[in-house]
């Protein structure tokens, strides 16, 4: 069941792909996906290699510790779409929209690592996801913010000062 599931998730990581990307500003949603695929892989080696979480059943074993088809894949394209969603928002509704991806997400952590092998939280539980979730995502958010700053066209805007 737990092998069907993550090949399940894998079609769906390259179905959701080129939706996920295609826009005006693929650029920046290619760095968000890059990058959130960078800070997954290095938050989740931290917690795995700490015993607090354990991923039994997961692609290329051998090879990885973490589940790489979520670091690299899933949560980053989901990452692109909450930057996308987000884009133009201010921080109050940037922290409020976090909350419908950063609580179904984590509920749902919670049910599966229940219900199935995938993992096991050892020294993990719901609120530690919702935290990890919410920092990745606001850090992503924060990168995007940064390079909507430097590609700002200084000709139909007030020059960038440092004071």
């Amino acid at each position: 069941m737990e092998r069907l599931m993550i090949r399940g998730l894998f079609l769906l990581c390259v179905s959701l792909f080129p939706f996920a990307v295609k826009t005006p500003k693929y650029k920046e949603m290619l760095i968000v996906f890059f990058s959130k695929g960078v800070l997954s892989i290095l938050l989740d080696t931290y917690v795995v290699n700490t015993g607090r979480v354990k991923y039994p059943i997961r692609p290329m074993p051998k090879i990885f510790s973490t589940n790489i088809l979520y670091d690299l894949l899933f949560f980053p394209i989901l990452s692109i779409f909450w930057v996308r969603q987000t884009y133009h928002d201010k921080l109050p509704y940037i922290l409020l929209k976090s909350l419908t991806w950063s609580v179904p997400m984590s509920i749902l952590q919670w049910f599966m690592e229940k219900k199935t092998d995938l993992f096991e939280w050892k020294k993990w539980t719901i609120l530690h996801t919702f935290a990890s979730v919410n920092f990745t995502l606001f850090t992503i958010r924060a990168l995007v913010g940064l390079v909507k700053i430097f590609n700002r066209n200084p000709s139909s805007e007030e020059p960038i000062t440092l004071e």
